[in-house]
């Protein structure tokens, strides 16, 4: 036994797995101690998220689930896709990660998702769902060239089924009958009724070889019965069963073969279905297991968002150590602005893809929950749906994170911005998101979406500013626009009682000063200001402009700065190809680095930055006050640390 292992003390609450390293480990016990595993798999990861925060509801939700997977599968050797990835802490757990599970989503620590360079039990790294089933079927496939035996499972959400791409994806599978394992988790949308002994009964003879061995012979059987009398047979079996099993009929229909639904908390009924699933030797096979969010834990099981995600809490009380704000958060700033707006306009409405609370979009609907559209995990739907409001006169503010609106850009180009319609996007988490790392940063909504002609875009500098560019989209009626803002607190500012509009592509100056000028799209605008205090300690006087719009950019600024500065810096949050490049673009059509201004763009970093806070990511951007102070410094040719020395 290993150090680790005898490291545990006879005070454990987790006595069984604390013998468990790997999912090997899991394998040697006999099946009646699965259960007791489950339990202390559960109460580990309750302790863990109480301490680190992050996603919970989900993990809890497919402790069985998980436990029964590794303990009836030959994992890593078999392939078990977590669709999402958020719900994986519980399979982190088991796989060797449990000594680290406690760095979750720190600097250097475990990603809070599925990660490829993380484990060999990871075989996909995934954050944004619906991924699975086209994964897998890709892993399937190369199984099956290679002439290899091994079992792939994609464990996908009810809520992630509501995206188009796990139906292409099925629809594929079902066309190529490669021997794919789907689990549905259905934990949401009740598509099920109540699951018992009877369908604990049915699914595992589905599953089991006598009925598949019938069904195959029935099959054979057909062949030589006429053709009419065969279809009608097989549908008769098909349908029959389908209804027996409350709705299987859709994925018999995608080519799937249906078990379920099963519970997924009752280990007597899920192992054995997972074990005739195992010995399958055709398919694509869908399971239907039915699971609770926040299982096996009162607080989670009694709150309405099954503590999907959380902070640090208390494991006694479920209370969340929540940190008492100094500002509002942007989304809230925007779901009240936007109100406010409706209030005065009938033809606004909202539209959000699974996250009304993540963009504010709740505050809106519960004003107006007439007027409010969540699609789902659907964002290439949304964005044409949008477009299909506008072509009627109406003020579709779709509302959608930049990581995930990445997901829509063909329906950004072809259905909104060659139509030119007046679809107003509402840009949440633009820029780096800290905990969530770099699949959920908003790091190339600036690029993206800057070379579509007709498109109007604003950053927010501070939540005041946002009160005003919201009202700005109202009245853009004649092309579509993007307003863009992060994800947090705001600064603090005195807040304006209405939004005014402002002029479309007209930025300001907010610090005058000589040689220096640094231009700001967004709220990097507070480190500038930082900035220019420190470099007024060093005797440079520096011009702080706010561009406010990317596009159309404010030209007649920006010449100016060009012409009465030696330095001009632009600053964004987001990455090579945005703002600074369209900047960099028109000086040199006007011809202004022809001589000799210096000029130099701030961006992110041309690399994935890994989770950590949001300012310590933004420090290693260089984005921070310092690194725009020491920018600035190597510009003028000047060493940084020395400079910092003689002030010191």
């Amino acid at each position: 036994m290993s150090n680790w292992n005898n490291a545990v003390t006879n005070f454990s609450k987790t006595p069984l797995l604390d013998t468990i390293r790997t999912p090997e480990d899991l394998r040697k016990l006999k099946v009646e101690k699965i259960r007791q595993v489950a339990d202390e798999l559960r109460q580990e990861t309750i302790d863990t998220v109480s301490v680190t925060g992050g996603h919970f509801g989900a993990g809890l939700g497919v402790v069985e689930l998980t436990t029964a997977l590794h303990y009836v599968f030959d994992t890593p050797r078999d392939r078990i896709i977590w669709d999402v990835g958020h719900q994986a802490y519980p399979h982190k757990i088991l796989t060797g990660r449990r000594d680290r599970i406690r760095t979750l989503r720190t600097a250097g620590g475990l990603s809070g998702f599925t990660k490829r360079s993380e484990s060999e039990y990871d075989p996909f790294g995934a954050a944004h769902s619906s991924t699975s089933i086209s994964a897998g079927l890709g892993m399937a496939v190369a199984r099956d060239l290679s002439g290899g035996k091994n079992n792939v499972i994609a464990v996908i959400g009810d809520g992630s089924m509501s995206a188009g791409m796990a139906y292409e994806a099925m629809n594929n599978a079902g066309a190529m009958n490669s021997r794919l394992i789907v689990i549905l988790n259905d934990n949401d949308m009740s598509i099920a009724p109540p699951v018992g002994a009877m369908s604990a009964y049915l699914s595992r003879m589905y599953s089991g070889k006598t009925y598949r061995g019938l069904r195959d012979a029935a099959k054979q059987l057909g062949k030589h019965l006429p053709k009419l009398i065969a279809d009608r047979a097989e549908r008769v079996e098909e349908y029959s069963r389908g209804f027996m099993v409350n709705g299987g009929t859709l994925f018999e229909e995608l080519g799937f073969y249906y078990v379920g639904p099963i519970d997924g908390h009752n280990l007597d009924h899920l192992l054995p279905v997972l074990q005739n699933v195992r010995d399958m030797e055709t398919g694509p096979i869908l399971v239907h297991v039915v699971t609770q969010k926040g299982k096996g834990y009162g607080p989670a099981e009694a709150a309405a968002d099954k503590y999907h995600a959380v902070v640090k809490f208390d494991v006694a009380t479920g209370t969340q150590s929540k940190s008492k704000p100094n500002a509002p958060a942007y989304q809230n700033v925007f779901g009240q602005s936007l109100v406010k707006e409706a209030e005065k306009d009938e033809k606004i409405v909202a539209i959000t893809a699974a996250m009304p609370s993540g963009t504010g979009v709740d505050i809106f609907n519960k004003a107006f929950p007439k007027r409010t559209f969540d699609v789902g995990i659907a964002e290439q739907h949304a964005v044409t749906f949008a477009a299909g409001l506008a072509t009627e006169g109406y003020k579709p503010f779709c509302a959608i994170y930049s990581t995930f609106l990445q997901r829509g850009y063909d329906q950004i180009v072809h259905d909104v911005a060659i139509q030119n319609l007046p679809v107003r996007f509402a840009i949440d988490r633009a820029g780096l998101v800290g905990a969530d790392g770099a699949t959920h940063a908003g790091s190339f909504d600036n690029a993206y979406l800057g070379c579509l002609p007709n498109m109007v875009i604003m950053a927010a500098s501070d939540e005041a500013e946002l009160v005003h560019m919201v009202a700005t989209q109202v009245a853009i009626n004649d092309q579509p626009s993007a307003l863009r803002y992060p994800r947090g607190e705001g600064r603090g500012v005195e807040m304006p009682d209405v939004g005014v509009p402002l002029e479309i592509g007209k930025g300001r100056i907010i610090r005058q000063g000589k040689q220096i000028a640094l231009f700001s799209f967004g709220t990097r605008l507070a480190e500038c200001e930082k900035a220019a205090d420190e470099l007024a300690a060093h005797g440079l006087q520096a011009t702080i402009a706010d561009a406010r719009f990317m596009k159309p950019l404010d030209v007649e600024l920006l010449l100016k700065l060009a012409r009465e500065h030696e330095i001009l810096l632009t600053i964004e949050e987001g990455s090579i190809g945005g703002f600074g490049s369209h900047v960099m673009n028109t000086l040199a059509e006007h011809g202004m680095l022809d001589g000799g201004l210096r000029m130099r763009s701030m961006v992110l970093p041309d690399t994935f930055q890994d989770h950590d806070t949001p300012a310590a990511m933004y420090a290693q951007a260089g984005l921070d006050a310092k690194g725009i102070v020491k920018k600035v410094f190597e510009t003028l040719g000047k060493d940084f640390a020395a400079e910092t020395v003689k002030l010191a």
